[in-house]
Formats: structure tokens, sequence, C-alpha cells
């Protein structure tokens, strides 16, 4: 049985929402859940819950990360919730963390106790956009605002590995999201990420616009943490603002009314497709271990669904694959030759950077990361 981490202590409304979803998880799911915590706080929680299970344990953590920690400052705390959960999957104790606290924090901790995948210069938040189709993704999401071509190469790679083996679409459509489908459109950043992408093994399909997400055209959107985080919130306050109309549409009248009764279940069904608490969680792709990213604001059925997402990513393998994906791309593109030293400084800056610093390797430019999803 897998056993996942959930950081009892991360999201605003932790512990008492995030211990009910993780005793649902531990009841539903089949996994065994490791809650990571002041333990006082999180074993009240516990006997708040009307359920209980065997399988939830909770491991103790004095220290917690506030939701407006910068992730420097989140590093310095030893006995964090958030830090012995990853150490706990460093160890092998469990197999996976979930977090609905900082994100910057979970990003930055993940990569200083876990480090990258080979290959992975940077991590990414990956998000399932619900279609009328298994769903579109949306790689970064706001892990990394500034980024290199290579950086949305690695990107469209994981994401089709996610969307593959996950999602179950063969063959999945991975497009650069730019202002036009035209290749002149774009800026310096999506035409080189585009014209490097195409190079791949992955059905490259070209730029792609933001109405084309939710309409069934493209499987895997690529593009920087900035505009990927911009784009998702536009489509939270969206559909958000679909639901409020229909709401005031249906009591304008008795007649309105009547309509809401005789199309409710229908209602409930489209509702619980633009819900984001059933989508849980955003996996952080290429980090050397499995991290779920929740909505700060979760209560326990998106906490339930992020341990789902966490499971999912476990029982398909996923790092496995991007791992063999991503060689067989170095090798292709002349990489295999690429001495240890240089590595070795990659790993090192990938960590400065999710800190926020800007080291200027032999004369690369500066740039710079900031986590985060919101």
């Amino acid at each position: 049985m897998l056993k996942i981490a959930v950081d009892a202590m991360g999201g605003d409304r932790a512990p008492g929402a995030v211990v009910e979803g993780a005793l649902l998880a531990a009841n539903e799911l089949g996994v065994e859940v490791v809650l990571v915590g002041q333990k006082e706080a999180v074993e009240q929680a516990l006997r708040r819950c009307s359920a209980s299970s065997p399988h939830v344990e909770v491991v103790p953590a004095s220290e917690t990360v506030a939701m407006d920690e910068s992730p420097s400052t989140a590093l310095r705390k030893k006995d964090s919730s958030m830090k012995v959960a990853f150490e706990l999957m460093k160890r092998g104790a469990v197999q996976a963390v979930v977090s609905a606290g900082n994100s910057g924090a979970m990003m930055a901790t993940g990569m200083f106790v876990m480090g990258n995948l080979p290959q992975v210069d940077r991590p990414a938040i990956l998000v399932v956009i619900p279609t009328l189709g298994k769903g579109t993704v949306i790689i970064d999401a706001g892990a990394n605002v500034d980024c290199k071509p290579r950086h949305l190469v690695q990107f469209g790679l994981m994401g089709s590995i996610y969307a593959e083996r996950v999602l179950g679409i063969p063959r999945p459509r991975v497009g650069v999201l730019s202002n036009g489908e035209e290749e002149g459109k774009g800026n310096d950043l999506t035409r080189a990420a585009s014209e490097q992408i195409s190079s791949t093994s992955v059905n490259y399909i070209g730029y792609v616009e933001g109405r084309d997400i939710c309409d069934g055209e493209v499987d895997v959107v690529v593009c920087d943490g900035f505009t990927g985080n911009v784009t998702l919130k536009t489509m939270e306050g969206v559909a958000s603002f679909i639901v409020g109309v229909l709401k005031d549409a249906f009591h304008k009248s008795v007649w309105s009314r009547l309509g809401y009764l005789l199309s409710r279940r229908s209602l409930l069904q489209a509702y619980s497709r633009l819900d984001h608490t059933e989508h849980g969680g955003a996996p952080l792709l290429g980090l050397d271990g499995v991290a779920i990213i929740a909505h700060g604001g979760s209560g326990p059925k998106a906490i339930k669904n992020a341990v789902r997402v966490a499971k999912e990513t476990v029982s398909h393998d996923v790092n496995r694959h991007i791992v063999e994906v991503l060689g067989k791309a170095a090798e292709a593109g002349g990489e295999q030759g690429e001495k240890l030293p240089r590595r070795i400084w990659q790993r090192i800056r990938s960590k400065i950077e999710s800190l926020g610093e800007k080291p200027d390797p032999e004369g690369e430019g500066r740039e710079s990361k900031s986590g985060g999803k919101g």
C-alpha cells in the first residue's frame, strides 16, 4: 500500500480541513497517510473528526511555514512540517508529499531536500484544466516566472508524459501558448522554444491561443510560469463569474426556479467539472520525488483529491518515464558528453535560483525564479 505524507499545517484551513481530507483519502483511496505537523494540534483535529482510520499516523514537526513567507525563510526552518514531510520521502518512508501550503516554499524545500531529476533544470507546476474530453494540461502554471527556451522544451516533454501516462491520452498534442497561431507571432522566448520543441519526439502542433485550451484542440499547453499563472487565475475567475450569473438567473422568477429544479442534476454534473476541489492538486514535475501542491484554500474534498493525484503520479511511474524521455532527448541533442562539473553547477544554480538569487555563470546572463501557484 502506498504511503503518502500530508503537510497537516499547510493551507488557509489547516489543520482541521487537511486532517479531515487525509482521513477521507485513507478510507476511500486505499493509501496510508502520514500527517506531519504539530502533534497536539493534529491529534486534536483528528479527535474532532467523526471518522477514523487505521491507515493514518502522525509524525511530529514543531514549526510551520506561513503562506506569506519567502522560500529562503522557509528553508531556514529545520523542523517545519513541510521539510519533515520531504525528509520522510527522501528516506523512503513515504512515496509522495502533499501540501496546501506556501507553493514557493514547497518548491524550494522540495528542490533542497530531493533535488531535480536528471536533465531537468527546473521543476514545473502542472495543472489539468477541465474540458469536454479528458482535460488539457497547462505547464508551467506558476513555478518559474523567468524561463529560457530549454526550460519550455523540458516542460513540454514532462507535460506530454503526464498527459499520456496519467490522463490516458495517446500521443498528446503539444502547443506553445502565444498571442496567435501564425509562426511570426510570439516573442523571443516562444519563437526559440517552438523551434526547439519541434525537433523533439513530442507531437508538437505549433502555437496555440488561450481560447484553444478548453476547445479540445490541444492536450498540453506549454508556457512560462508567469503566463501560465495569469491564464489559470483568469480561467478560475471566469468560471466563478459564470456560476454566479447562472445562480442569479435561476432566482429571477418562479418559472426560473422551476427550470432549475427540472435541470438540477445536469447542472450539478456540469458544476462538478468546473469545481477545482474535484481536481485536487498540481504535481510539481521534475522533482526527484512526487510532490503535489494543493490550493491554499483547500477543503477536505480538495485534500482528498490531492492525495489521489499523488497516488496516480506514483502508480503510473511518471518520474521514471520523464528520466527516460529527457535522457533520450539529451542524447539526440548531443548533450551526452556534458562534463560532470557542468552538470553539478546546473543543479547548484537551480537551487540558488529557487531562492530568488541571480547567478551569472560563464556570461550566460542573469535570470531569476520565483515559486508559487498562488
